[in-house]
């Protein structure tokens, strides 16, 4: 009786565990996924890096006007307060150089623009009326309010992996680094992958400046505060006084505005915060000379029944700390460095989309590659 041969064993391959695998995977269905939704977001930053621009443009009528004396301005502010606005008036923006019309903020993202001469109102935009206010709103808050915002924080913090997974990926070799950046134009898989790579590895400081400044705009306090601990800031942040109490008194415009250019001389008052129920003070924010915040952010608190100051906050007289955590707002929406910044940070706002574009043409041209290498 003859014996059946025996039947060859199954040999078990184990592959051996990389983090790099785990990495590629990650930055790869990252990138595809929620890279998407970081390319319309910045995308739509390319765009509101030129929002006042195009809102002159759009509104040419907003910018006939000479600026007003500080008379002329009490008597609008007088007419805002009076004025049943259809939701509350929160802030309103006072006529400058570079928009000379009042602009008011009322409840719902709506902002009213007022002649500076006797405030009548001359245009009103809301998100669900103006595209450019739409596009804030996603890229702020993800049309979502507080909810959206801090979506956003998390997409934001996702992102800031996605960008430092590439650049691990791609750090090549000692003697390697020149062909890290080469750029190929055959076969596809390498076309797509080196152009993906190159631009990613040249564009990183970049991309991270943006990001990094988005993300901390989200956690603004949190940051300041870490800021200022870093840079050992002596001065005290500025905190609002105790609420002022509403009277039966007129108030006095003039003085008030008065009191508060006297107590800050060199700056620009911006904004107004309106008087309420719960606080009665006007803070009202300015612009030092060296702040690059539009509407900067030294502030002045006035009694505004009796015209006299409460208190006063100049920025430009803080710490590092705090100049580093003001600068954050104006460099991550272009509003620093005039037109070539703002044109910087437009052309930051597309390289998303292209590193989506890149990093599904790669992936996608090596899935067919390796389909049709498959036997049948």
């Amino acid at each position: 009786m003859t014996s059946r041969p025996a039947a060859p064993s199954l040999t078990v391959v184990r592959r051996r565990f990389r983090w790099r695998d785990v990495l590629r995977t990650f930055h790869l269905w990252t990138g595809l996924s929620i890279g998407v939704l970081f390319a319309v977001l910045a995308l739509s930053g390319s765009l509101l890096a030129f929002q006042m621009p195009l809102l002159r443009w759009q509104h040419p009528e907003l910018t006939r006007y000479a600026l007003p004396t500080m008379a002329q301005n009490a008597v609008v502010l007088e007419r805002i307060y009076q004025t049943p606005w259809p939701t509350p008036a929160r802030n309103a923006d006072m006529p400058s150089a570079e928009l000379p019309v009042w602009q008011l903020y009322l409840g719902g993202d709506v902002r009213v623009y007022l002649d500076p001469l006797d405030g009548h109102p001359l245009l009103t935009r809301s998100p669900q009326n103006d595209w450019l206010l739409w596009l804030r709103l996603l890229h702020t808050h993800l049309l979502g309010g507080k909810t959206g915002e801090q979506v956003l924080g998390v997409v934001g913090v996702i992102e800031l992996c996605l960008l430092i997974s590439g650049a691990v990926l791609w750090w090549p070799r000692r003697g390697h680094w020149r062909n890290s950046v080469r750029m190929y134009a055959q076969p596809p898989t390498r076309r797509w992958r080196s152009w993906h790579q190159s631009f990613g590895a040249v564009l990183l400081p970049l991309l991270l400046l943006s990001t990094v400044t988005g993300v901390l705009l989200i956690y603004k306090d949190s940051a300041r505060s870490v800021l200022r601990t870093v840079f050992a800031d002596h001065q005290a942040d500025f905190k609002p006084p105790s609420p002022l109490a509403k009277q039966d008194a007129p108030i006095r415009w003039l003085d008030a505005l008065t009191a508060a250019q006297a107590a800050l001389p060199q700056s620009e008052l911006r904004r107004i915060s309106l008087p309420d129920a719960k606080n009665a003070a006007l803070l009202i924010r300015a612009r030092g000379p060296n702040e690059w915040n539009a509407v900067g952010r030294s502030t002045v608190v006035v009694d505004p029944y009796a015209g006299k100051v409460i208190a006063a906050y100049d920025a430009d007289q803080q710490g590092t700390g705090a100049h580093v955590s003001d600068g954050i707002y104006p460099l991550h929406a272009g509003a620093v460095g005039g037109s070539a910044w703002r044109l910087v940070i437009a052309l930051i706002g597309l390289l998303p989309a292209f590193f989506v574009t890149t990093g599904f043409l790669f992936w996608w041209t090596r899935t067919r590659r390796k389909r049709a290498a498959l036997p049948g």
